[in-house]
């Protein structure tokens, strides 16, 4: 299971948001790319970059602030304002590993086969999830689509990888839902990152459960928790390994 330490960046800044909320903001660094090399010198090899001025509009605002942390060496799975084929060839020019994408996904199947035939599994969705129910332009509006459904969808269409948050506990350092992490675990059989909740070392480990159970759970996505020092990030990498 690998640990996706997470970069939520907004006018240039690293931030969290809580549940998603823009006027729920902590500024954690005037500097994400200085972050990105402490999540390194930490250990992981991955950092989940959040554009959330990209979310909220529809196009990526800070790509010169993940170009700086591409150069600090990590290797970056970004998401926000992914919603077109530009978008994503400029993200990958960058030198992004893995690109995230969400609104256009709930929208469009087309436009996910079109991306998954391109770029294969350097194509990822995000299903985020407000009571089983598909949220979309950055948390503000929820759909009619289950996010179950959706994600059988996006499994059937070749999707190698989908990145689960829900969104009732994304922040709020409560623990994750596990329950409907595993009903999402059972209901595909591509790649799932769990989003949301993790609060403490001990919700790694009952994460590290869940994967044992379930082979398709490739990772965790933690942000507040390591921000506020709940969790201390190496550990949780040699627990996730364990």
């Amino acid at each position: 299971m690998t640990i996706y330490p997470a970069i939520d960046i907004k006018g240039g800044r690293c931030v969290r948001l809580t549940q998603g909320r823009a006027d729920q903001q902590t500024i954690y660094s005037e500097n994400p790319a200085e972050i990105a090399a402490q999540f390194k010198a930490a250990g992981s090899g991955w950092v989940h970059v959040v554009d959330l001025d990209g979310a909220f509009s529809g196009e990526s605002q800070n790509l010169a602030v993940v170009r700086e942390i591409v150069a600090a060496g990590m290797r970056v799975q970004l998401g926000g304002g992914m919603r077109s084929r530009g978008a994503v060839e400029r993200a990958l020019a960058l030198g992004v590993s893995r690109v995230v994408v969400g609104t256009r996904a709930a929208e469009s199947e087309e436009f996910v086969r079109e991306l998954v035939g391109a770029f294969g599994p350097k194509v990822a969705v995000g299903i985020d999830a407000k009571d089983g129910m598909v949220a979309v332009k950055g948390w503000v509006s929820t759909t009619g689509t289950s996010a179950l459904a959706l994600a059988q969808r996006m499994d059937a269409l070749g999707v190698s990888t989908l990145i689960y948050t829900d969104i009732g506990t994304d922040g709020m350092l409560t623990g994750p839902n596990l329950a409907a992490q595993e009903a999402m675990l059972k209901t595909v059989k591509c790649g799932v990152i769990a989003s949301g909740g993790v609060s403490q070392q001990g919700d790694v480990g009952a994460l590290g459960a869940l994967a044992k159970r379930h082979a398709n759970l490739d990772g965790v996505i933690i942000g507040k928790a390591i921000y506020e020092k709940r969790v201390d990030l190496a550990q949780a990498i040699a627990d996730a390994r364990a």
